[in-house]
């Protein structure tokens, strides 16, 4: 696939990860999520301030568009395009422009593109954050732990370059939206 195969797809990607569906959902209940709970427009913060039910319908729609994000993304550029699309998606949550570049951490749709690109390092990938869970105690701390690892992960479980070039560009936004959290 060519170049304007591979923008295209991560376009796509971002956009589609773009999407606040945490926000989309409190506007239903008139509920703000950006000024309410946590102030973070995720599946927790939906799960904490709309209930249960609401905050499951995100979280599925939130892993559901990165997963969908990688098919559009190997549509439009094959499989460099599947990861750049992933990738793209979890900076499209993390840094929205429909919220002004606010966004939520970046876990649920990471997920999402880990279950579309590679099961397997999906579940060690989620292996790996429960230990870090309950060695450190506080999911945000596993969660900063786990992208910072994961590159490191990848290359482990395999030498490709684009799978590990895709990890950094994954775990990266992850990271940067939990560093403000380590100091609570």
């Amino acid at each position: 696939m060519g170049q304007g195969g591979l923008l295209a797809a991560a376009l796509a990607g971002f956009f589609l990860g773009a999407v606040p569906f945490a926000v989309l959902f409190g506007l239903l209940q008139r509920k703000n999520l950006l000024q309410e709970g946590s102030g973070n427009p995720g599946a927790i913060n939906a799960i904490r301030v709309l209930g249960w039910v609401p905050g499951l319908m995100v979280l599925v729609l939130e892993v559901a568009k990165g997963f969908f994000a990688v098919a559009f993304g190997e549509a439009l550029g094959g499989y460099e395009g599947a990861l750049l699309a992933g990738a793209a998606a979890v900076w499209g949550h993390a840094y929205t422009p429909f919220l002004l570049f606010r966004g939520g951490k970046g876990i649920a749709p990471a997920l999402g593109v880990l279950l579309a690109v590679n099961p397997v390092l999906a579940g060690l990938s989620a292996l790996i954050y429960a230990l870090f869970w309950l060695a450190l105690r506080h999911p945000y701390r596993a969660a900063f732990s786990l992208a910072l690892t994961f590159p490191l992960l990848a290359l482990a479980y395999s030498h490709r370059l684009e799978l590990v070039l895709f990890s950094v560009l994954l775990a990266l936004p992850i990271a940067l939206r939990h560093i403000k959290d380590l100091a609570r």
